[in-house]
């Protein structure tokens, strides 16, 4: 039995690895017409944070899981690297926290329409996706302040003094109680 956990294990980690250089971006409204890498690029500059275009080598929306939610369709960017990626999310993350009052938004691009918030973060693989969602949801019920997502690891912290623990599948959850 413990064979198929490894193996289930290790494609789990090659599916995420074939992710390392990719961010995905939820909240852009979709257009008929719409030039996603002119949308990227005005994220990019509004940040603050400008990647050359032949920097990306992708960029494309994905499919939703569920068809009857209405929330837009979430953008994939893959980049030429993963120091991109990295450099990418810490500018998003400082954008975010020097302007707390007007975090990056649709209002940023110039989009009619009411201002809604855009997040950008790690493009993790469907398994990982969940037991993100399950990992914040634990730490909820069991007071952890931190949950996040680096290098498509999953870590955890109940508090700034306390030791991270790396959410390495479901039964790493338990150790959060």
């Amino acid at each position: 039995m413990s064979t198929v956990s490894d193996l289930s294990d290790r494609l789990c980690s090659m599916e995420q690895s074939t992710r390392e250089n990719n961010v995905e971006i939820n909240g852009i409204p979709e257009r008929k017409s719409e030039n996603l890498l002119k949308v990227f690029t005005q994220i990019t500059k509004t940040i603050n944070h400008d990647i050359p275009e032949d920097d990306v080598s992708n960029i494309t929306r994905v499919a939703k899981i569920n068809r009857d939610n209405t929330r837009p369709r979430t953008v994939i960017v893959k980049l030429r690297t993963t120091r991109h990626r990295d450099a990418l999310l810490a500018a998003v993350i400082t954008y975010n926290k020097k302007n707390a009052k007007n975090k990056l938004s649709t209002s940023h691009l110039g989009l009619d329409g009411a201002s809604t918030p855009i997040f950008v973060a790690e493009h993790l693989s469907p398994s990982n996706k969940s037991l993100h969602a399950a990992a914040r949801k634990k730490a909820k019920e069991a007071g952890y302040k931190f949950v996040w997502v680096r290098g498509g690891r999953i870590y955890a912290r109940r508090d700034e003094q306390s030791q991270a623990i790396l959410i390495r599948n479901v039964e790493s959850l338990k150790k959060m109680s």
